[in-house]
């Protein structure tokens, strides 16, 4: 169980988030420095112990409107070799020491947890307290679309956002990260999705897909 401590981090994540997102080939934003807020999220635990799951949603106001960005994240206490495309940054926590801060399409320890996820091998939990579900998180996948084998082989990044592809009892899937989160967006043909909210900034609680599952 992941266990949340009350504690400073220098660089925030949201500094960090702000210089990283603009370079991204699905940043919706017009300004090269966006202005963040957290938006809500959930958590996933890591079996082991050793790495911090994060589904953070952040929303950027610098534009017209606010937009909203799925990030999911992972934290670590030592460098995740090979994954050097994926780092955000380090920064300092104040229990743990050095952390290294992943997107964490590009981390093996999220994408597996997320496949858990959408078989019902895992809980979310919520994003700020220790040891509390969050059932606003409600994942759902059509029967034996996710044999126990499925395995993330490979990240797409593009316009759209990032597909994970996903190798499932001899199918090749696509697990898509919609990282520009939209109200109410349905997926007509999926195979599985994880639905979550998250808070705009006039007060408002949109729910909408974080993740979807299609063939192909």
């Amino acid at each position: 169980m992941a266990v949340i401590h009350r504690t400073t981090m220098k660089p925030g994540k949201l500094e960090l988030l702000a210089g990283w997102l603009p370079a991204r080939p699905w940043y919706a934003g017009a300004s090269a420095a966006p202005d963040l807020a957290r938006a809500g999220g959930f958590r996933i635990d890591d079996p082991e112990g050793e790495v911090g799951i994060e589904f953070m949603v952040v929303t950027d106001s610098s534009g017209a409107g606010p937009v909203a960005y799925l990030v999911p994240l992972t934290y670590r206490g030592a460098p995740l070799e090979g994954a050097e495309e994926g780092l955000i940054g380090t920064s300092e926590h104040g229990v743990l020491g050095t952390r290294w801060i992943y997107d964490g399409a590009h981390d093996p320890v999220l994408t597996g947890r997320l496949l858990a996820l959408l078989r019902g091998e895992a809980a979310p939990q919520h994003q700020s307290e220790t040891g509390v579900p969050d059932p606003t998180v409600v994942p759902e996948t059509a029967e034996d679309a996710l044999p126990g084998g499925a395995a993330v082989v490979g990240v797409e990044d593009g316009p759209e956002g990032t597909r994970l592809v996903v190798e499932a009892g001899g199918r090749r899937l696509g697990l898509e990260l919609l990282r520009v989160l939209e109200a109410g967006r349905t997926v007509p043909g999926a195979l599985g999705r994880v639905t979550a909210g998250w808070e705009l900034p006039d007060g408002t609680r949109p729910r909408g897909a974080f993740a979807v599952l299609r063939e192909g």
